[in-house]
């Protein structure tokens, strides 16, 4: 848990200073972003594995494009809590992985 709160305040640092170097990702989202998605929503060794690894594939070898983070959770049984929503899961083939996307800008 102190591994995942120190994580994602480095993501959020960096985040706040890369536009003064530029757009240079070749993703959406980009890879900051993918990895605070990730690191919030899975497995935290998980979540530095598959940042590890498209970190590697922003270059100019690789196309780039569309790639939202892809999941594995096990949904329950849902309760009506009065929060906003922050992500959105959407299901894919594999029965119980889901893709992330961001629901607002706001959420907490």
């Amino acid at each position: 848990m102190i591994l995942k709160k120190i994580l994602i305040k480095l993501i959020k640092f960096y985040k706040y200073f890369s536009p003064l170097f530029g757009n240079k990702c070749r993703y959406y989202p980009t890879c900051s972003t993918y990895s605070l998605w990730l690191i919030e929503n899975d497995n935290i060794l998980k979540a530095i594995f598959k940042s590890f690894f498209r970190i590697l594939r922003c270059n100019q070898l690789f196309k780039g494009g569309i790639e939202y983070p892809k999941i594995k959770k096990q949904i329950k049984n849902i309760k009506y809590i009065k929060k906003g929503v922050k992500y959105w899961l959407i299901p894919t083939n594999k029965k119980n992985y889901y893709y992330v996307i961001k629901a607002n800008n706001d959420g907490k």
